[in-house]
């Protein structure tokens, strides 16, 4: 295909930091807008960085994919009001204005469980930006729904968290006796399975733990 311009959110994240060394490897992406309330992790060449804040969205430059892997905690957040808006609102905003900007294809990170009828708030949250989405009926609109994410949070300087701790033991000790969807999963794969799916979707395409688990790794790590 020819070289294309992406946007991603949440460059700083386990996934988006993935997607970005994927990009940056990819000699079919010629440019990529890294959208944050934080940095990129390195200044490149086909980098250029625009800031973002909870009370506003930037113009966003013409592009023709849009990676959306913002995210936070509720611990983190402080509470389930300022989660929402990280994971709620921000990405559909930026979703309203990258179609708006020419994107055709967009990827979203979100979870296994989402459900806009959740009874359990994380989830809910994640299943009404996925209904949210679908119903701005982007060309092409790809949604990743992994269990737990494994990876080097140490490289990001995060804390492992209790939860990963836990998910990576019970992966260990069990394995394949759990069910696909709901096994540990590699962010690195996550990542792949989206650059890999997203430049070229058509209509609505659901990205289970079958499909995620088989996505090769791709690049790793980012240099300058």
């Amino acid at each position: 295909m020819n070289p294309y311009v992406a946007i991603l959110a949440g460059a700083t994240g386990l996934v988006g930091r993935a997607i970005l060394a994927g990009l940056l490897a990819d000699p079919a992406v010629a440019h990529v807008h890294c959208v944050g309330r934080r940095p990129p992790p390195l200044v490149h060449k086909k980098i250029t960085a625009h800031g973002l804040t909870a009370a506003e969205v930037p113009p966003l430059p013409p592009a023709s994919v849009l990676y959306l892997a913002l995210g936070t905690t509720i611990k983190t957040a402080g509470s389930q009001a300022v989660f929402r808006q990280v994971d709620h609102d921000l990405p559909l905003a930026l979703a309203v204005a990258a179609l708006q900007a020419g994107v055709s294809q967009i990827g979203l990170v979100s979870s296994v469980g989402a459900h806009a009828g959740s009874s359990n708030f994380y989830l809910r949250v994640k299943g009404e930006l996925e209904q949210a989405l679908k119903a701005l009926a982007p060309p092409g609109l790809v949604i990743a729904q992994p269990s737990l994410l494994l990876g080097n949070r140490a490289a990001l300087g995060q804390p492992l968290r209790r939860a990963e701790r836990w998910g990576q033991a019970v992966g260990r000790l069990l394995g394949p006796c759990l069910p696909v969807a709901y096994r540990p999963i590699e962010a690195t794969k996550v990542a792949a399975a989206l650059r890999q799916r997203v430049p070229t979707a058509r209509g609505v395409v659901v990205l289970g733990g079958a499909d995620l688990q088989q996505a090769a790794p791709g690049p790793t790590g980012l240099s300058a």
